[in-house]
């Protein structure tokens, strides 16, 4: 069983990236076999204390990184705020990086999504999640920015996106992942 934890970076009701994560689960269960997904919530997170990550964090904390640790790809999808991505996501890569040494995204297969109502889709937060996985030992998965834009036009009554052009698009980001995740990983001792 291949297991996928996905995360929206927006804690918003009715928010697009949630929306992205939601249709992200659908294709995946309905378009690979042998797939699993969890979707984990950066707001259940406390705000990153390395005093409180000595002392083993919390319970939220402790659950997050497990979920993590046990998948074999993780997908993001982010908002842009101001340019960037949102604090309370940073703050979830944070505690998912700690301690050092130990972060259970070291290695880690990520692929990353963005959405907003606006015409460029968030995408302008991309590269900057991306320099902070990649410090945090995530392999980002190579793939074309995939970023929804106009979203409020595209989103279905059920909470989900349609479009042929939008779901192509996100399934190939969870096929690339997929693959990337599946391919063995080069020895550094060759």
């Amino acid at each position: 069983m291949t297991e996928i934890v996905l995360m929206s970076g927006s804690v918003r009701d009715g928010s697009y990236n949630s929306a992205v994560v939601a249709t992200l689960r659908r294709i995946a269960e309905e378009r690979f076999e042998g797939v699993r997904t969890t979707v984990v919530h950066p707001a259940e997170l406390p705000f990153y204390d390395e005093g409180m990550d000595a002392a083993n964090g919390s319970e939220a904390v402790l659950r997050m990184r497990n979920r993590v640790a046990a998948a074999d790809v993780l997908v993001i999808s982010t908002p842009s705020y101001n340019g960037a991505a949102p604090g309370v996501l940073k703050n979830a890569l944070d505690w998912l990086s700690r301690p050092y040494g130990e972060s259970c995204l070291d290695g880690r297969i990520v692929a990353v999504a963005s959405a907003s109502p606006g015409p460029r889709g968030a995408v302008d937060a991309q590269p900057g999640l991306v320099e902070v996985l990649g410090h945090a030992g995530a392999l980002v998965a190579e793939h074309p920015p995939v970023a929804v834009a106009d979203a409020g036009e595209l989103l279905a009554a059920d909470g989900e996106f349609g479009g042929a052009e939008t779901l192509d698009a996100l399934e190939s980001l969870l096929r690339t992942a997929l693959a990337a995740a599946r391919e063995p990983v080069p020895s550094l001792a060759a």
